[in-house]
């Protein structure tokens, strides 16, 4: 049988190079467009958090308390998933004076004065989400995540059957236009409503980018992009919410902000082309070669008169196996190979954007200047994404992913042998345990990215990033049973990455591959490698999945 299209392609447009006027701008282009994903899916650390507060006094219509209320002082500091201040001392009925008996208290039955310091409004002070309703706000959060569940399973399938380019654009101005009508939000639950379909925008968005720009770029500028351009412009939109957070400090105008950006990016259209990889996969031949050819004009490199012969373009799209056909997710379970490859994935992406988010969004709780905490975050974020591309062709893919994920394990786990009274070693440890899982986070998208087929490459990492979404909806619930142990978190965080660590030892390495893009391409993982002398002695590529086909 003959080698699958994904050499014959890389060989094919050579004649490009790899860091032409083309690839750049394509890179730039898709590397900015994710950087409102960056900060849209953290906002909520400043969107969402609970400012310190105390009962009103029953005689008090102002949010801003009396003389009486600001003598009092505030009962408790609250935070995002703490109970705050829910009671207060009972005043006899000229309300001046406490009722009889010191400890003599009932609920906030007038509300609650919010403090202003460090904003003037959060949802949670609008609508008084603390106490009883403290639970609506991990609520919202974990809802966001549900969006972006969603948005994963779905936009793999949108994406393989109506192409890479109009679901991007269209996610793009999903993820803008909802920011922008959340900011109208009149209730609780409009808001929440919301927030799920600007999650699904943003993840939607930001995996149509990834394999948008993967597909177009040889192997050497593919990782170049994933790593320092779109993980980087991730970061660096990550980087940017504390200092618009700083100057804007009401929810309404810094979602405002946030959204408007995204329309910079509908004029791109124009510039930014169709995969020639999906065109080709779905017999646009002539699409496919305009592509290369304009990208050859860019380039100032000629082209070959006829870039895709006939006997290429069959060998390109199908082979006897498996014909040119439309692809379900339950092409995912098809053969051996790639089942292993989605099951393990879904278990090391869970884990991952668990930990990775729950690190994230933990910003508001740790020691110190929560604007200065989420920058540290986001500036740890942008070194680590530079090191793993300085490091990623110098170690197996699998030994490097081992490595990062049980260095922030150990880190989270040795949080339980420092004593309570020193809160900035705990600090420490859980920024430099997220140096970890932020270089694994990246990294997955490098490494499955040429794990899965070009076939079902966006439903692959789509079925991925959606296991990914459960993980981020499950850590704000982890971080609200920090209320009642503060280390149990970091318990759970360190637990599930070091389990993740040793999961990922069981996939093959992709390290100088080329991306496969039939299913009977896919490597098959490290253990069932042994199943005989003969599979010992080849080269994974395809061996096995030709069986498994046939």
């Amino acid at each position: 049988m003959s080698n699958g299209k994904i050499r014959d392609f890389d060989e094919i447009t050579s004649f490009l190079g790899d860091y032409g006027l083309f690839q750049i701008l394509v890179m730039v282009l898709l590397s900015v467009s994710t950087m409102p994903a960056g900060y849209m899916g953290v906002i909520v650390v400043f969107v969402s958090d609970t400012p310190e507060h105390y009962c009103r006094s029953p005689n008090s219509s102002s949010r801003n308390g009396t003389e009486w209320e600001q003598e009092n002082g505030f009962h408790d500091r609250g935070s995002w998933m703490g109970l705050g201040s829910c009671s207060r001392y009972k005043l006899n009925e000229n309300w001046t004076e406490k009722a009889a008996g010191f400890n003599d208290t009932e609920q906030c039955l007038d509300g609650w004065v919010f403090s202003t310091d460090k904003y003037t409004t959060t949802i949670v002070s609008e609508w008084d989400l603390v106490c009883d309703n403290a639970w609506k706000v991990p609520f919202s959060t974990s809802f966001f995540f549900v969006g972006a569940l969603i948005g994963s399973f779905i936009s793999g399938h949108l994406s393989d059957r109506f192409g890479r380019k109009p679901v991007f654009f269209f996610t793009m101005i999903l993820q803008t236009v909802t920011a922008l009508i959340q900011v109208t939000s009149v209730s609780w639950v409009m808001f929440t409503i919301l927030n799920c379909l600007r999650g699904l925008g943003q993840i939607s968005n930001f995996i149509a980018s990834l394999v948008l720009g993967s597909e177009m770029l040889s192997k050497s500028a593919r990782v170049t992009y994933i790593l320092l351009g779109h993980s980087l412009g991730f970061g660096f939109g990550y980087a940017l919410l504390p200092l618009f957070a700083y100057f804007i400090r009401g929810w309404r105008m810094l979602l405002v902000a946030a959204a408007l950006p995204g329309f910079l990016f509908i004029p791109t259209w124009c510039l930014i082309p169709e995969s020639p990889r999906w065109l080709l996969q779905k017999g646009r031949v002539e699409e496919a070669e305009l592509v290369i050819r304009k990208a050859a004009q860019w380039n100032r490199v000629p082209a070959p008169e006829v870039i895709f012969r006939a006997g290429d373009c069959l060998e390109l799209m199908q082979n006897k196996d498996e014909e040119q056909q439309t692809y379900t997710y339950m092409d995912l379970m098809r053969t051996h190979n790639i089942r292993n490859i989605t099951i393990l994935g879904v278990f090391i992406w869970i884990s991952v954007a668990m930990v990775y988010y729950g690190l994230s969004l933990n910003s508001s709780n740790l020691h110190g200047n929560i604007y200065l905490n989420c920058f540290i975050s986001a500036a740890i974020d942008i070194v680590v994404y530079v090191a793993t591309w300085l490091l990623i062709d110098r170690a197996p893919r699998p030994t490097l992913l081992f490595t990062t994920l049980m260095f922030c394990g150990i880190m989270l786990l040795v949080i339980k042998l420092v004593p309570e009274d020193m809160p900035i070693m705990v600090q420490v440890l859980a920024l430099v345990g997220k140096t970890g899982v932020s270089a694994a986070y990246c990294f997955i998208y490098v490494f499955f990215t040429e794990l899965m087929p070009t076939v079902v490459r966006n439903m692959g990492l789509g079925i991925c990033a959606t296991a990914a979404r459960i993980g981020a909806i499950i850590c704000p619930y982890l971080l609200y049973m920090g209320l009642y142990s503060k280390i149990l978190p970091y318990i759970i965080f360190g637990t599930a990455s070091i389990m993740a660590a040793a999961i990922s030892m069981l996939l093959p390495d992709t390290r100088n591959s080329k991306l496969p893009d039939l299913l009977i391409q896919t490597k098959h993982i490290r253990r069932f490698s042994c199943c005989s002398k003969e599979a010992l002695s080849t080269r994974p590529d395809a061996t096995e999945g030709f069986k498994e086909v046939n």
